[in-house]
């Protein structure tokens, strides 16, 4: 599906959708959840996320943290994913690409056809998400560069050295500390904060672009960068094949 395409949905307030998945968290996306809940970022990490932040948490009974009862505490910062569903994205080089995902068992919610994918896209304000979150996609190209400058890959194994990468950034438990990404996922703690989310994030990105280019530990940087691309919807190979 792309755009154009007929589809909508009337949400049916079941909060079927909201049990049982696994759900990324760009650092945009853990903002919003943070704004949206009136708390810090690092609490709000602690609270809703898993994965050093990079994963929506969901509790023993299946329930997303954010559930209370059926109604999402935190609809206005809603992750991406939530504002997409039923919907999901696939980012191509071509594009971007829409699929009808299977609803929800016993979901209440009702398809149809009397709209367009963007009419429904406008409604669930996933346009501005998707902006935002795309404000940190060139990190990735200078923490890729920035390794470039520390790691002679004609002595090192590239493939190794992203191998070990990809699998340290995709660790949900026992990883190791990693200041690049402890910065990702709490602007509030290294001094971003400001009045608004698009200001927090622009402070948030001058203080990572520094962090970067002052870092010297290629595994930290490539672990991080690893990260942040999942976290935005895109492959490890984003970082890990650019080379």
């Amino acid at each position: 599906m792309d755009r154009r395409s007929p589809f909508s949905y009337r949400c049916g307030a079941c909060g079927r959708c909201c049990h049982n998945q696994v759900i990324s968290l760009s650092p945009a996306e853990l903002l919003s959840i943070a704004r949206a809940a009136g708390i810090a970022t690092s609490a709000a990490r602690e609270r809703y996320a898993a994965r050093r932040g990079s994963l929506l948490r969901f509790r023993a009974d299946g329930g997303c943290a954010a559930l209370d009862g059926t109604r999402c505490s935190i609809h206005s910062g809603r992750p991406l994913a939530c504002r997409l569903y039923p919907l999901g994205l696939e980012r191509t080089p071509d594009g971007d690409r829409f699929i009808r995902l299977e609803p929800a068992q016993d979901s209440v919610g009702r398809y149809g056809v009397d709209g367009a994918v963007s009419d429904y896209l406008a409604d669930q304000g996933v346009d501005s998400a998707l902006e935002l979150a795309d404000r940190y996609r060139p990190l990735i190209a200078a923490m890729r560069e920035r390794i470039e400058t520390l790691v002679d890959f004609d002595e090192v194994e590239p493939r190794e050295f992203w191998r070990r990468a990809v699998a340290e950034a995709l660790r949900e438990a026992n990883y190791d500390a990693n200041r690049l990404i402890d910065a990702l996922f709490d602007p509030d703690g290294v001094g971003a904060a400001c009045a608004s989310i698009a200001a927090t994030i622009a402070a948030h990105l001058s203080i990572l672009h520094a962090m970067i280019a002052a870092t010297n530990n290629p595994a930290e940087l490539a672990v991080a960068a690893i990260l942040l691309a999942v976290s935005l919807g895109y492959s490890p190979a984003e970082v890990a094949s650019a080379r």
